[in-house]
């Protein structure tokens, strides 16, 4: 008989039965346990929720600096199976594509995507055109289906002077060198795919050098700022306080 139940006779004759608790886990495997459940529901968090991630560079100044640290809705465009568990793939999962679309990708969201030419890498860029979209660049004017685009966001600091007719970062898509006055017209952005640009216009390497980003490869819309710390800035704690809570748009 399990020792968890004993029969006892009673004064009678008649049987008792007795349930015994079970031995208790130590506290070693309790604290075990815990951590490994908590540790699971975070990383099933960070891959299907949210994520934080940290501004490395300046390509989206004004709107996120170097050393802000962001949270990012993974949700928010629907269920994404993550590139890899851990660096591993196996087959007869659908790794990075989307399986369950919900909201839609619109213009201007803030977008956390996998850098096409290299998929080892996070590129976090503002959403410029949509599929179907005529866009160009004129003398870093952004035009779009043949109208100057509302672009509120967009910065720039190089002089007139530094601009120049066949640089793709004044002009989209390229002039020809050799006859630069020829306007060369709109690209189109392909069915499923989107043209990303950085909000610092002048300083930011983006869908104007290297093409389009995949629907599938958008990781989720950044949402807000929760730490911002300035490694150039005076003092021991040089904190952004006043960038802290501050949404992402």
């Amino acid at each position: 008989m399990p020792e968890a139940a004993r029969n006892y006779p009673g004064p009678n004759g008649e049987v008792s039965r007795v349930e015994t608790a079970p031995p208790r886990k130590s506290a070693a495997r309790e604290y075990g346990e815990a951590f490994g459940i908590a540790l699971v529901l975070a990383l099933i968090i960070r891959t299907f929720f949210i994520q934080a991630y940290k501004i490395p560079s300046g390509s989206m100044e004004p709107t996120l600096l170097i050393g802000d640290h962001i949270l990012v809705n993974k949700l928010i465009y629907g269920l994404r199976v993550p590139d890899s568990v851990f660096g591993l793939t196996f087959p007869g999962i659908p790794w990075g594509q989307y399986v369950f679309p919900l909201e839609s990708i619109h213009r201007g969201d803030v977008v956390v995507f996998v850098f096409p030419p290299d998929p080892t890498k996070d590129f976090i860029k503002r959403v410029i055109g949509l599929p179907g979209d005529k866009v160009q660049v004129k003398d870093s004017v952004v035009y779009l289906n043949g109208e100057k685009m509302d672009d509120p966001h967009a910065h720039f600091d190089a002089s007139p002077l530094e601009r120049s007719p066949v640089n793709l970062r004044d002009n989209f898509p390229a002039r020809d060198p050799n006859d630069p006055s020829k306007d060369p017209g709109p690209v189109t952005v392909p069915e499923g795919k989107y043209l990303m640009m950085g909000d610092n216009r002048d300083h930011s390497y983006d869908g104007r050098y290297w093409g389009f980003v995949d629907r599938n490869l958008v990781e989720g819309r950044a949402v807000i700022i929760y730490w911002s710390w300035d490694s150039d800035g005076a003092g021991i704690l040089p904190i952004r306080w006043g960038r802290f809570g501050k949404v992402v748009h």
